[in-house]
């Protein structure tokens, strides 16, 4: 059994983490515990998440350790304090919880290099100080954005993000982003990609992705989408 710590901002969405272990079909468990998600909009949304550190999420850490988890991913706004800052945070996450550490914002340039793209769209429902950072991010990670999120608020249903990939959807990008782990993806994930005919990369579907990296596992599994189709693969 391989045990996956993801440490997940609030309650929205999560139910999408128990739809990717049935997915995966294999010895693969995901422990999922939450932190808090911040109700700060705007500027001052940019701000909070610039001040995160990794001891505010040391209970949360704790929790990790006592579940035997293999690796911890961070699923939040690890994107904020920009790129090097980031990688000292993540080097703290990891002697905190004693195991390989990453984020979802590094799991999605991670991601990108797997599939081989560097020309990306973004639709997320965060305000806009929010989005330029993390587009800041991926730029610092060799991964241009050519089009930018819209910024659009919502309930997250599938009308949204069905809405939200079309919307961000150009003919220069070459895969699709939604970052926003409050938003429900996992289940729609083929139809995005079949819609759109490019791969589609989601918090929930990256997040499982990096910490399984982190781990040395890779698991066929096209339910997820093109990121779980890619060589060398371990048959569930």
């Amino acid at each position: 059994m391989t045990t996956l710590g993801l440490l997940h901002p609030g309650h929205a969405a999560e139910d999408d983490y128990p739809r990717i272990e049935q997915l995966l079909g294999s010895d693969i468990r995901v422990e999922l515990v939450h932190t808090d998600a911040g109700t700060d909009t705007g500027a001052a949304a940019a701000d909070a998440l610039r001040r995160e550190a990794p001891d505010r999420l040391a209970p949360a850490v704790e929790g990790l350790r006592l579940a035997g988890a293999e690796a911890a991913v961070w699923a939040g706004g690890g994107f904020a304090p920009g790129w090097e800052a980031a990688h000292e945070q993540i080097r703290a996450l990891a002697l905190a919880a004693g195991t390989p550490a990453s984020s979802t914002a590094f799991g999605f340039v991670h991601a990108a290099r797997e599939i081989g793209v560097t020309r990306v769209a973004v639709g997320s429902t965060w305000p806009e100080e929010v989005a330029a950072l993390f587009g800041a991010f991926l730029r610092a990670g060799g991964v241009e954005v050519v089009a930018p999120s819209d910024g659009s608020a919502g309930t997250g249903g599938v009308e949204e993000v069905f809405a939200l990939a079309r919307a961000a959807n150009t003919p220069d990008a070459e895969a699709i982003l939604l970052p926003d782990p409050a938003l429900h993806t996992v289940a729609h994930l083929p139809a995005l990609e079949k819609e759109l005919g490019k791969p589609v990369l989601t918090a929930h579907q990256v997040t499982v992705w990096e910490a399984l990296r982190l781990t040395d596992r890779r698991v066929h599994a096209p339910g997820l989408g093109a990121l779980f189709t890619r060589e060398p693969i371990v048959q569930a």
